[in-house]
């Protein structure tokens, strides 16, 4: 007798083809259409062998797996069917947890999903729904994505499982709660007494989520009714605050004076918005204050938490440690040569350049690695380290400016990685606020931490350096960064500025990355700033101008 091939019952409430468009009847009160795709049905899911054994699919997925796969989740998702769509993932307890809390956490109903472009295996999609609390309801829109894998079994496409599908602001995680927040609302102001708004300002919205955090039940505010991302263990190690979606009643604010002023936060919005991934820090040298802080994207605080290699501005603290050494002075003469050996690494200069005869000003100045490099050999392994910590507070763990913030990271390295780390590579790791202390701290000879909300207003106690740099060494300091902005590699970005100031520029290669992240700090006056731009090139040509334009605006 022959075979038969099984063919599975269509569901009633599945995915039928009207018009070649395939569309989800809708079941239930409150559950909307969901037009998927344009074209043809999706493709059979597979076909059993004729020894009872799924064959395991490989390849790149194609247009029918990834439409089936989606649909298939999404349409679950919006009948309220969790089981089918955690099914439908490659993860199905953890998405059956955040699904779960999706109605009854979140107290989301009304879920309308609309799919949007689809790129290769990834898929965008618009969701709608309500928010509804008790007597309180809120409409809630935003737009999503997903991505299809294959499942490593067998090949079958299946949705790959984050957070993220679910809602973009969540990690790993992270929950979906609506209900009276924990934590009051708060009202922030600038320096001169203006209200910070994300609206205004849109790099303030993860900053004002953690002046929330910090600051809201100490100011006196009474808490209302929100839906929020809260945040689960593996956010809070990496610092990221509870965030509103939306606010079903708004609750009492209380007001948190923070130091930013107005006209610089006004002015590093705009120097950001003018490239794709830029992010500026703006402190005040002689107190630690921060007067501006600015992300073209306004999801990671880039500025303040971002964790990037700071390339050649990073040789601020390896001078300071060589001078504090005295083992070069800026007038000494000291060649750069083209290439450099250590421990099996060949290293280069930018551009193979090379300096023959020439003073270690002249390197500093022209960012010449290898004349740094070759003092390699006559440190120590934690030398490095302990010039970060000790003298720029770098490292350490220990800022508490009044919101969260990634303190730098030299760490103890040896061979060639040290090597690496005197040129800001290797596994040193730092953000614009850093950099923007380290030339703060050239400025003053001291270092101050930096600060959004004054120390006083609730009795923190902040970091400090355990010793200072001394006059001698501050001065060849300012020496070779005066010398760069007027003749090194900042010059084109600070011309014009004149006065007591001084700058370093940087590239950070990043691996994958065709170009390398552009890294640019300097002070002037009582000003000093740090910014990068990510994937831009060489600082001086990209956050060179940013930086330069808001030294301009005084201090």
């Amino acid at each position: 007798m022959g075979k038969r091939r099984r063919v599975a019952e269509r569901r009633k409430t599945g995915p039928v083809v009207v018009g070649g468009m395939i569309a989800v009847v809708a079941v239930g009160a409150g559950l909307g259409v969901y037009a998927l795709y344009g074209g043809g049905a999706a493709a059979d899911e597979g076909t059993a062998t004729t020894a009872g054994h799924r064959a395991v699919k490989t390849g790149p997925l194609s247009a029918a797996e990834v439409r089936t796969a989606s649909t298939r989740f999404l349409t679950a998702w919006q009948q309220g069917h969790v089981p089918e769509a955690a099914a439908a993932t490659d993860d199905p307890s953890a998405a059956t947890a955040l699904l779960a809390g999706y109605t009854k956490d979140a107290r989301l109903k009304n879920v309308t999903l609309t799919a949007g472009r689809t790129t290769g295996a990834k898929v965008a999609f618009s969701v709608k729904a309500t928010v509804s609390y008790k007597n309180l309801t809120e409409p809630l829109a935003y737009d999503s994505s997903l991505t299809v894998v294959r499942r490593k079994s067998d090949g079958s496409p299946l949705v790959g499982w984050h957070a993220q599908v679910v809602h973009p602001d969540l990690r790993d995680g992270d929950t979906l709660v609506t209900g009276a927040s924990g934590t009051p609302p708060i009202k922030a102001l600038d320096r001169d007494g203006g209200e910070l708004t994300a609206a205004r300002y849109p790099s303030l919205g993860t900053v004002l989520d953690g002046l929330r955090d910090k600051f809201g039940k100490e100011a006196g505010g009474k808490a209302g009714v929100e839906l929020r991302v809260v945040r689960g263990k593996a956010s809070k190690a990496a610092k990221l605050s509870d965030k509103t979606l939306v606010a079903l009643s708004q609750g009492t604010p209380g007001t948190v004076k923070t130091t930013l002023s107005p006209s610089l936060q006004t002015a590093a919005e705009q120097q950001v918005g003018k490239q794709k991934q830029a992010s500026v820090v703006v402190l005040r040298p002689s107190t630690g204050e921060i007067l501006a802080v600015a992300n073209t994207g306004h999801g990671f605080n880039t500025a303040f938490q971002g964790s990037l290699a700071p390339g050649s501005t990073m040789k601020i603290v390896t001078s300071t440690m060589l001078f504090e050494k005295n083992l070069i002075t800026p007038d000494a003469q000291h060649p750069c040569p083209k290439t450099y050996k250590l421990a099996g690494w060949t290293f280069h200069n930018d551009a193979d350049s090379e300096i023959k005869k020439g003073t270690f000003k002249q390197s500093f100045g022209a960012s010449c690695n290898n004349a740094f490099i070759d003092f390699a050999p006559k440190l120590s392994d934690s030398d490095l380290t302990k010039e970060a910590q000790q003298v720029y507070g770098l490292g350490l763990n220990n800022w508490s400016i009044g919101v969260p913030t990634f303190d730098g990271s030299v760490p103890v390295q040896s061979g060639a990685q040290m090597g690496a780390s005197l040129i800001g590579q290797g596994g040193v790791r730092m953000n614009p606020l850093n950099m923007a202390s380290v030339a703060a701290t050239v400025q003053t000879g001291v270092f101050h931490q930096p600060y959004l909300v004054s120390p006083s207003v609730d009795g923190r106690t902040t970091a400090k350096a355990s010793r200072t740099m001394s006059s001698k060494t501050q001065s060849e300091l300012k020496d070779v960064m005066r010398y760069t902005a007027a003749y090194g590699t900042a010059a084109k970005a600070m011309a014009g500025l004149g006065g007591d100031s001084g700058a370093k520029t940087g590239s950070a290669e990043v691996d994958g990355q065709k170009k390398p992240n552009g890294w640019f700090t300097a002070y002037r006056g009582d000003l000093a700033a740090a910014g990068v731009v990510q994937a831009g090139g060489h600082g001086g040509d990209t956050a060179g101008p940013i930086v330069a334009t808001l030294l301009k605006m005084g201090g």
